[in-house]
């Protein structure tokens, strides 16, 4: 039985935290020049300097150890060959099959759906380009020139990220627009810039009943039969969703309704049908780009050694934070604002996945798991919360960032960025102590750091880095010997606040005194 907290690596592993206390990051380049050279690695477009860690070469050593003894080569073949590893929802796990760029099949109960894949990416390929022409009319024989994308979660946050991080690539010609929260200011502000003549939906639902997006949906629906018709619904709503039926009756057509599988986990969606606003803001081919970047760090995974595997380095050192280190959360700072929704994205795919108390055979684990992970844009960060980064009683690892080269007509702003973010990766690892170490003034350092570089936001580069945190959550998850792929805990608000919804009108229901006074005066304001 794997016993990960109980293991002689794990107990090595902590005995080497306690000599890491008085350790100094930049002492380690001192006694090793080559240190930068040794701890970096590249794969195509994508450059990792991972030097500035808390990481010595023992514990390194055993820390690959771990991932060896772990259950990771034989979970990685399964997530990768169809086998269910979603143990509690009985499913395989197939996201890199969405970008599957070989001609190897992938078997699901021993068929292939790679020809369902390569369907779907057709369809999406007709449906596109027809839009993005003009071909496609709305209506009133105009062009379509605003997509309002209405999902929440998986199906929001992957591609509002992608659309934000790719829009200098996009058509100006055409807006992309996106519709998550129930609070009906969001899609109201939306809503309120638009023409309906010159405006498409798209509904992204797994099951067409997620209660938010239905509800937002409606809302546009209702906005959009104020200047046109019922008939006219087929020419400007399409659909996301497993729920043909429910699509039909909204009013979509059978052939707009495109499908992805329940071997698709929403915050792993964008690769899909998901992904329609992707290829409507920057074409077919360009999402195609992202697909094979996504592939490209796939192989990379597959097919490197663990002690030059890019997403295992990034995981185990995760790993030797949070489990020895104690740290509790994880900072994503982009010097890049193409970048400012990544952050966004990151949280709801590490904490939704690994968010776990729990084993794989369900049994309590009496180690951490996932971080809390947050973040913002830099240089803004440097005079918000970089303050107690430095000097605070937090000990918080950082990810940095950046594209090296900018499709800006500005060098100088770029150039400014770039010397910022190297600059602070600089000082939270080197400090300052030169005003002694007791006074107000003293940035002790010693703060860790990675450093990720784009050699350009494309959507090969940016396909790849997804990716790697894709799989660097997955290693985490095999590692702790938790399912990264269920999220019971988002699927236990959405049943209560349709619960309580009828409960508040029927005055039913069992609750807490507090939860049944906030209910009085819910239903109170509201009739």
């Amino acid at each position: 039985m794997y016993n990960l907290s109980q293991s002689v690596t794990w107990k090595k592993l902590q005995k080497l935290a306690e000599n890491a206390k008085d350790q100094r990051i930049a002492d380690a380049f001192v006694d090793n020049p080559a240190r930068f050279e040794q701890m970096s690695l590249r794969l195509d477009g994508l450059f990792l300097d991972y030097s500035k860690n808390l990481l010595s070469a023992d514990v390194l050593a055993c820390l690959l150890q771990l991932a060896e003894h772990s259950p990771l080569r034989q979970r990685r073949a399964q997530m990768f060959s169809g086998d269910i590893i979603n143990v509690t929802e009985k499913r395989p796990v197939l996201h890199t099959a969405l970008r599957n760029r070989s001609a190897e099949p992938v078997e699901v109960n021993g068929r292939d759906v790679m020809p369902e894949i390569r369907a779907s990416l057709e369809k999406l390929k007709v449906f596109s380009d027809k839009v993005r022409s003009g071909e496609w009319r709305g209506y009133s024989g105009k062009a379509i020139k605003n997509i309002v994308n209405i999902g929440i979660g998986g199906s929001d946050l992957g591609p509002n990220m992608v659309c934000r991080a790719l829009l200098q690539q996009g058509d100006s010609n055409m807006r992309v627009h996106f519709v998550s929260n129930v609070d009906g200011l969001h899609i109201n502000k939306v809503l309120g810039a638009l023409d309906p003549a010159t405006t498409m939906f798209i509904v992204s639902t797994k099951t067409f009943s997620t209660q938010e997006t239905l509800l937002n949906a409606n809302s546009a629906k209702s906005w959009f039969l104020e200047k046109a018709t019922e008939q006219d619904v087929a020419k400007h709503f399409v659909a996301v969703s497993t729920n043909q039926a429910a699509a039909l009756e909204f009013g979509i057509k059978t052939e707009n309704i495109f499908e992805f599988w329940a071997w698709v986990g929403g915050r792993y969606s964008l690769w899909s049908s998901i992904g329609l606003p992707i290829a409507l803001s920057i074409g077919y081919q360009a999402f195609i780009e992202l697909l094979e970047g996504a592939h490209a760090m796939d192989q990379h995974f597959l097919d490197t050694p663990l002690e030059k595997n890019m997403p295992v380095i990034m995981a185990l050192i995760g790993i030797w934070y949070i489990n020895f280190l104690q740290a509790e959360t994880q900072a994503i700072i982009p010097y890049d604002q193409a970048l400012h929704q990544l952050p966004a994205f990151l949280q709801q795919l590490d904490m939704e996945s690994n968010g776990k108390s729990v084993d794989v055979e369900g049994l309590a684990i009496d180690y951490a798991t996932g971080p809390i992970v947050w973040g913002q844009t830099g240089s803004n960060g440097q005079h918000a919360f970089f303050q107690l980064l430095h000097q605070g009683t937090r000990f918080v690892p950082i990810d940095f960032i950046a594209s090296l080269k900018t499709s800006e007509k500005s060098p100088e702003h770029h150039f400014a960025l770039l010397t910022n973010m190297l600059a602070q990766a600089s000082a939270f690892m080197n400090g300052d102590r030169g005003a002694g170490p007791q006074t107000h003034a003293s940035c002790p350092g010693n703060r860790p750091s990675n450093v990720l570089l784009l050699d350009q936001m494309t959507p090969h580069n940016l396909g790849a880095l997804i990716a790697l945190y894709e799989h660097k959550v997955f290693v985490q998850g095999t590692i702790w010997n938790i399912n990264s792929f269920d999220q019971w805990g988002v699927q236990l608000g959405k049943r209560l606040a349709t619960e309580l919804s009828g409960d508040i009108k029927d005055q039913s229901g069992d609750y807490d005194p507090s939860t049944q006074g906030l209910m009085s005066l819910v239903k109170q304001h509201l009739t």
